[in-house]
Parts: structure tokens; C-alpha cells; sequence
């Protein structure tokens, strides 16, 4: 909301709530919204994210019973306040062991509701985890309380005569008692509009360095961007806070200052705080692997070594200064010619390196978005950063100070 009133108070800059984009077309400029309005525009910026994939996409149907939840918007985050508020002390189904399914899960417990995980694969976030990575944090949350089943799928769900769910079948056979049931099964980002009119790559929008799409005057941010990662030289699409905010305000500086405007250059940065835990993610997790520090205690990480060259760097339990070492020495992709020696020095091979180089401004450790925090019925929280970031209210920037309507 504050955001919101910061816009209304710069000159030139109009929101309007409340509206869809039924259709665009970027050759005339013009977008079609569904109440049959016109708008013109010089400079058009796709913020539209990204959409929870639904159970009906895998052939399972209950999205709209009133114990479902997904957690996508502000809506679903509203709906997820409500059955937290309605199902303390009972069971909590969560689908899916990647971020929304972690950090809610952990929301579930300090909310005092009995939680089972379900996902198919071997070990939680996997697209990220190691098995060593995972297995720590899986112990964690087993110590909190948390069941679960892995290596299966949701089939079907069992409803009481008011059509709530009451359990959830497995492919294994199981069955699993449900008061709530929280999805999060991935995302799709929302190209429709654009689709056979802008280039699509990684299943999002395909943009240069400045953010611009194959059409100069349309330009894409967020979730819904597949943008050059310079460090690795190839195109991403990356689902993260950090990243939306990061390449929208490229995309105005490049709007406002095109010469002035270098290629973005983008460090992969994922983040995650559960419980008392807080971890931060760097860079690239392809190569071999090499895990440091101490996995019974409360401080270790790993590093991602490709063709000799660090690529990616993960740290559990690290302080400012040491993620900030992390940062700047995965950036730097520093040669590795002893993996042993790598896994001893640990930590301090990034600081070592950090202490050779001049100062540079801080690494932003983000505060603002903290997902889970040690209070009751702060869900909310979770769609914060996604709602503003990933489906950002306003779906257009127009350059000047009017636009034109028909």
C-alpha cells in the first residue's frame, strides 16, 4: 500500500486498479482492456509474472474447496490467513517440497498445526538442495514436527458432505488425514498475451541486457523475463524476489537513461528464512560439489565447481560480512585447482579472496521480505514480495507524462 502511494504522488504517472488486459498488440502500440477501453502507449513494461500451476493441470480437482490454498497472490494469501485461523491444533497436507511448500510448512508449525509434506522427488528443493543440503533441513523440520512422504503424488482427495477435504490419497496407497491442504507446485509465467508477438525463450519472455524484448518498445521484468545471465552466457529465467526487483529497476534506467545503461549484470541470488534457520544461495549449482563446515551444527555451506572454476556458493548460518564474501567470490568465478584444500578452507577460501580486493558497497541482505517469522498468522508475509515482484498491480510504464485513450 505505501507503494502504492508513492506512486500516486509522482507527476505523470497514473494507476489504475481494477483492470484487465484483455489483449495487446505491439505494432499498433495499443492495449484492449476487457471493458472495451483503449489505451495507448510509447513505452510498455510487462510486469505480469507468473500463475501457481493448479491440481486440475494434473488431473486431480478440488482447487476451489475452501481448505485448498495456494499461495500466488494476495487473495490466496488472504484464503491460506483463514484456514491457518480455522484448523489450529488439526493437519495440514502440504503438496510440493520446493520453496512455497518449505516455508510454509514452516509457517504451518509455528502456527500449531500438525504438518505432512508430499512431493515425488527424493529430497525437498531439489532444483537447489544437495542431498547433504536437504537431508539437514528435512532432519530440521522432522525435529519440529514436520512428517514426510516423498518418492509419491497426490491422486485424489476425500470430501465431507460440505465439500472441505478431510484426507488426501496417495499413488503409495496412503492415506493422510487433511483439515488444510496448502499446493505448491510450481509456476508458469504469464507470456499469453504476448505469445506470437514477442520471442519466448525458457518459457518466459525472451529480453536483451536492457531488459527489451524483440520489440523495442516493449519491455519485461520479474518472473515473466528470460534474460542474459552475462556471468554464465546464456539466457534465464530465474523466480525470485531479489531478481523481479533487481531487473525492474533496470528496465527504468534503461528507459529513462538508455545511454547511460550498461547490460544488466546479474548474480543468481535465492534466499530462504525458516524457523531459525536463514540461508543464502549464489550464482550457479552445476559442477561438482563440495560441502564445508559443520552439518551437525548450525553454520555450513558448499560451493559448485565447474571446469576448474567456482560457480555457485551456498551458506547456512552465515553473518553480513560473510555472505556479502560469498557474493563477490562466487561473482568473480576464482580458479580451484585443489577441491580437498577447497573443502577445507571452507568459508575463508571466500573471505581470503575478498580480503585481496578494494571495498565495495555492501551486498543487499534482504530484511523486507522476511517469508516466516516466529509470530502467529504472519502468512501474509509470504505473498509480500511475490504480489509486488512477481505480479506486480500496475501492467504498464507509459513514457511521458499522458497517455491516450480511444
Amino acid at each position: 500500500m505505501n507503494m502504492i502511494k508513492i506512486w500516486m504522488l509522482n507527476p505523470g504517472i497514473e494507476l489504475v486498479l481494477g483492470t484487465r488486459v484483455k489483449s495487446v498488440d505491439v505494432k499498433r502500440k495499443t492495449l484492449l482492456t476487457a471493458t472495451g477501453e483503449t489505451i495507448s502507449y510509447k513505452i510498455l513494461v510487462v510486469a505480469t509474472g507468473a500463475r501457481a500451476l493448479k491440481l486440475e493441470e494434473f488431473g486431480v480437482n478440488a482447487s476451489d474447496a475452501e481448505n485448498v490454498c495456494y499461495l500466488r497472490d494476495l487473495a490466496d494469501a488472504n484464503k491460506l490467513v483463514g484456514g491457518i485461523q480455522s484448523c489450529v491444533g488439526g493437519n495440514a497436507v502440504v503438496i510440493g517440497g520446493g520453496y512455497i511448500g518449505m516455508e510454509c510448512a514452516a509457517s504451518l508449525v509455528i502456527n500449531k498445526i500438525n504438518v505432512t509434506m508430499v512431493f515425488p522427488e527424493d529430497h525437498c528443493m531439489p532444483r537447489l538442495f544437495t542431498t547433504k543440503i536437504a537431508d539437514y533441513y528435512e532432519d530440521y523440520y522432522k525435529g519440529k514436527g514436520v512428517k514426510f512422504v516423498k518418492g509419491t503424488i497426490l491422486m485424489s482427495f476425500e470430501f465431507d458432505s460440505s465439500g472441505k477435504v478431510t484426507a488426501v490419497n496417495l499413488k503409495d496407497g496412503s492415506r493422510v488425514p487433511a483439515d488444510l491442504v496448502v499446493v505448491g507446485i510450481g509456476i508458469r509465467p504469464n507470456t499469453s498475451l504476448f505469445e506470437g508477438q514477442l520471442s519466448i525463450e525458457k518459457g518466459g519472455i525472451k529480453v536483451n541486457g536492457k531488459m527489451q524484448t524483440s520489440n523495442s518498445s516493449v519491455y519485461a521484468v520479474g518472473d515473466v523475463a528470460a534474460f542474459p545471465v552475462k556471468m554464465f552466457g546464456e539466457i534465464r529465467r530465474l523466480e525470485h524476489v531479489d531478481s523481479a526487483r533487481r531487473t525492474a529497476r533496470h528496465a527504468v534506467s534503461a528507459i529513462m537513461k538508455p545511454e547511460k545503461t550498461e547490460d544488466f549484470d546479474y548474480l543468481p541470488f535465492f534466499y530462504s528464512r525458516v524457523f531459525g534457520l536463514s540461508w543464502q544461495f549464489y550464482g550457479d549449482n552445476t559442477g561438482e560439489i563440495i560441502h564445508f563446515g559443520d552439518y551437525s551444527g548450525k553454520c555450513f555451506g558448499a560451493y559448485w565447481v565447474k571446469d576448474g572454476i567456482l560457480v555457485g556458493s551456498f551458506l547456512e548460518g552465515g553473518n553480513k560480512e560473510e555472505y556479502e564474501a560469498l557474493s563477490r567470490a562466487t561473482r568473480l568465478k576464482p580458479s580451484v585447482d585443489n577441491l580437498t584444500e577447497l573443502e577445507n578452507k571452507g568459508l575463508s577460501f571466500s573471505v581470503e579472496i575478498c580480503q585481496k580486493l578494494p571495498p565495495s558497497p555492501s551486498v543487499s541482505v534482504e530484511s523486507s521480505t522476511d517469508i516466516l517469522v516466529q509470530k502467529p498468522l504472519h502468512v501474509w508475509h509470504a505473498a509480500a514480495g511475490v504480489v509486488f515482484a512477481a505480479s506486480v498491480a500496475g501492467f504498464a510504464y507509459w513514457y511521458g507524462t499522458r497517455r491516450r485513450r480511444w
